[in-house]
């Protein structure tokens, strides 16, 4: 999955339980992260912003395999899987950074709304386009966890 998009981000303390184990609920909060990041990077991050492109979240689907825990950078790789005419569903998989397996899955519905009436609107084509294109290879790291592999400073890893 290292052609899509990928977002790495670290999970912090207030994001578990007392096991340390990431509370199930935190992981829309990751998604939420994850697709502003890919919106972002299809060239999309002002006009989301601005409210140009408003969208709302429709249906979200989860499927764990295994817990994340404290201190451990996730990589969420994300790409659209299914634009309709007012919708689009984009799919987040979730792995601890630098492991091959998936411990977690998301498929997400959003509808395009007019930020002020909140009606639903239809996909304007280079929206549309930019979503089929995708954004192969793009990466945002707020762990800095990509720098620490160049300068090889595995030790929270």
């Amino acid at each position: 999955m290292t052609d899509r998009f990928r977002y790495y981000l670290r999970v912090r303390y207030g994001e578990c339980d007392a096991q340390k184990v990431v509370y199930n609920a935190r992981y829309g909060d990751y998604v939420d992260l994850a697709a502003t990041e890919f919106l972002r990077a299809l060239g999309f991050g002002d006009d989301v912003i601005q409210g140009v492109l408003d969208y709302q979240l429709v249906k979200q689907t989860f499927e764990w395999k295994q817990p994340a825990r404290f201190d451990q950078v996730l990589e969420v790789a994300v790409a659209a899987t299914r634009l309709g005419t007012t919708s689009f569903t984009l799919h987040s998989e979730f792995r601890i950074a630098g492991n091959e397996r998936p411990i977690a899955s998301a498929e997400t519905v959003y509808v395009l709304v007019d930020s002020v009436t909140l009606q639903k609107r239809e996909l304007p084509a280079d929206f549309r386009a930019a979503l089929e294109r995708g954004a192969a290879n793009q990466v945002t790291d707020h762990a800095n966890y990509l720098s620490r592999q160049v300068k090889g400073d595995e030790r929270r890893l």
